[in-house]
């Protein structure tokens, strides 16, 4: 679709004058007015804008398949993940898997569980282990996110499903992505990383399989998880890309694979929002934007 002279000034106008995202909330809320909701258009409009706040756990859930393209059966469906839902921890609770004192996303990591045919006896069960541990990262930032434990739930589980069945195969390719990337934009700093044994040490599990869950703060985490569920685990990479140039001259200095690592997993958490927003910049840059029509 050819681009809209008199939307771009507008657009332009209000980003001037602090009201960015004005009228691509209002183009969401046409396209949230479908029934049914057409999931590509979705998908599209959160790679190329952030979900408004008021709408993200809505359009999260629909990507996710949580809830129905048709939004006439939303109330029925919704109806059925809480039975669902409080069925399971019933279950685990009368097996005493769980209880009042159990942490919610301990909770929430033996539903997932028991659902995926996972659980091991009680008297098996043990620490968890690296691919838990991931669960759980993941899990306590989603708490943060949303806000119902039913809602919770289901977006935990749908978004490590999607993200393991659809990026699974990917991960592990990541790395080398993000030295191609940092070849193009610092090749100075990439000599560095790789000159101190540092490039081999970066913290690729906490940023590629946790998503970041740990390492961003919740505000600056979600706009990243937009591009995730709506289809792009490439985002991971520049944004793991433009934190080592944000703190670059730190880096720099710092000839100790383990204390780069050291400092990469405990970011300062002042100016993440800059980051995310240079990093999908750049994400655009390489990857280009997808169009979006109404």
């Amino acid at each position: 679709m050819a681009d809209d002279p008199q939307r771009n000034f507008r657009s332009a106008y209000y980003e001037k004058v602090g009201f960015r995202g004005v009228e691509e909330k209002k183009s969401l809320e046409i396209l949230l007015k479908d029934n049914p909701l057409d999931l590509e258009k979705l998908s599209t409009f959160s790679q190329r804008f952030p979900l408004p706040s008021m709408y993200r756990i809505h359009v999260w859930k629909v990507l996710l398949g949580i809830l129905p393209p048709h939004s006439d059966s939303h109330t029925m469906v919704g109806r059925y993940r809480k039975e669902q839902y409080q069925d399971i921890l019933e279950a685990l609770e009368v097996m005493r898997y769980v209880n009042s004192s159990t942490p919610s996303t301990h909770i929430f990591l033996r539903m997932f569980q028991l659902e995926s045919q996972m659980l091991a006896r009680r008297s098996e069960t043990s620490d968890p282990d690296e691919e838990n541990e991931d669960f759980l990262s993941i899990s306590h930032a989603m708490e943060e996110i949303a806000d119902d434990p039913i809602d919770c739930y289901w977006l935990i589980k749908c978004f490590v499903n999607q993200f393991q069945t659809k990026f699974g195969d990917s991960i592990p390719h990541l790395p080398k992505s993000l030295e191609h990337y940092l070849s193009q934009e610092d090749p100075r700093l990439l000599k560095h990383l790789k000159n101190t044994g540092a490039l081999a040490q970066l913290p690729y599990g906490l940023w590629f399989r946790r998503c970041f869950a740990g390492c961003l703060p919740e505000s600056s985490l979600q706009r990243v998880w937009d591009k995730v569920i709506s289809g792009s685990c490439k985002i991971l990479v520049f944004v793991a890309l433009e934190i080592l140039l944000n703190y670059k001259i730190m880096l720099l200095g710092v000839s100790r694979p383990d204390g780069v690592a050291r400092f990469l997993c405990n970011i300062p958490q002042e100016n993440t929002d800059a980051i995310v927003t240079k990093a999908i910049d750049l994400w655009h840059k390489y990857c280009g934007t997808p169009m979006h029509a109404v």
